[in-house]
C-alpha cells in the first residue's frame, strides 16, 4: 500500500481503514487491535512523541515494556499498511494525504459554527451524522474525545438548522434539527431549534407536536417539565400548551 494515496481512516461508528483506487473502496484487513489503537490515537492526537504514545496506549506497564509494545505495533502497521505512519524527530504521525473522518467532521463543524460562513458550504457530511467515536473502546483518551465530539456535533447541527431556516431552506433545516434531537433526545436546545424551524415554516401544528413529544419524554424519563425558556417560546408563538410534570431546574 502507498501509505498516503487514497487512504482513509474511519473512527466514527467503529474503526476502519480503507484505500481507494480508481473509485473502488477496499477495506484493509489484518490489522491487529494494537495497530488499530495506534492508528486511531494518531488520528485523534496529531503528532505526539513516541514517549507520549507509549504512555497513553500502554499506561499500566513499565516504560521499557510500553516502548517495546509501540515498536511491535509500528511493525504490524508497516506490514499491513506500509508508509501509513511516519516517524520524524521522535514524533509519530499519519502520513501526508491520509484522510480521517474525524478531521473532516471537525473542519465541517468549524465552518458551520463560524457566524460569517455561508450556509451553502455548511451542509452536513456523512461524518456529521455518523455514530459515536470508536464505540466499545474505553481508553481514557477515547472517552474524553468521544464526549468532546458529541458536544461539537450537537452544537453544529443546531447552528446549521438555524442557518438553513434563515435561508428559507426549511426542509433541510428540519433534517438538521431532527438529527440533533435524535443524537440527544433529552437536549432541550435541540428541540427548541426544531420548534423554531416549524414555526418559521408556518407549521404551528408540527411545532405543538414537537413540543408535546419533548414534554412527555421529559415527564417520563426525568419527571420534570420543559424549562421556562421552552414555555416562553410556545407562548410567544401564541401556542399555550400545558402538560404534566414540574418545571425543570435551571
Amino acid at each position: 500500500m502507498d501509505g498516503s494515496a487514497g487512504v482513509r481512516v474511519g473512527l466514527l461508528d467503529g474503526f476502519a481503514l480503507e484505500r481507494c483506487r480508481g473509485g473502488v473502496h477496499t477495506v484493509v484487513e489484518g490489522l491487529p487491535r494494537c495497530a488499530q489503537r495506534l492508528i486511531a490515537h494518531l488520528g485523534l492526537c496529531g503528532r505526539p512523541t513516541r514517549a507520549a504514545v507509549a504512555g497513553e496506549l500502554w499506561p499500566d506497564v513499565p516504560e521499557d515494556h510500553a516502548h517495546g509494545s509501540l515498536r511491535s505495533a509500528l511493525w504490524r502497521v508497516q506490514k499491513v499498511a506500509p508508509g501509513l505512519v511516519e516517524a520524524s524527530g521522535g514524533a509519530l504521525a499519519l502520513a501526508d494525504g491520509v484522510r480521517v473522518d474525524v478531521w473532516e467532521f471537525k473542519e465541517w463543524a468549524q465552518r458551520t459554527l463560524d457566524p460569517t460562513a455561508d450556509v451553502d458550504g455548511a451542509m452536513a457530511p456523512e461524518s456529521a451524522l455518523a455514530g459515536e467515536l470508536l464505540p466499545g473502546w474505553y481508553d481514557d483518551w477515547v472517552l474524553l474525545e468521544r464526549e468532546r465530539l458529541r458536544q461539537l456535533r450537537l452544537h453544529a447541527l443546531e447552528v446549521l438548522a438555524v442557518k438553513l431556516a434563515r435561508a428559507g431552506r426549511h426542509g433541510e433545516a428540519v433534517q438538521a434539527a431532527c438529527a440533533a434531537v435524535h443524537a440527544e433526545p433529552l437536549r432541550e436546545s435541540a428541540h427548541r431549534v426544531l420548534i423554531r424551524v416549524h414555526l418559521a415554516e408556518g407549521h404551528a401544528a408540527e411545532a405543538v407536536r414537537a413540543y408535546c413529544c419533548f414534554r412527555d419524554l421529559l415527564a417520563q424519563e426525568l419527571g420534570v417539565a420543559p424549562t421556562e425558556a421552552m414555555q416562553a417560546l410556545m407562548a410567544e408563538a401564541g401556542l399555550g400548551v400545558r402538560g404534566p410534570g414540574r418545571t425543570a431546574p435551571h
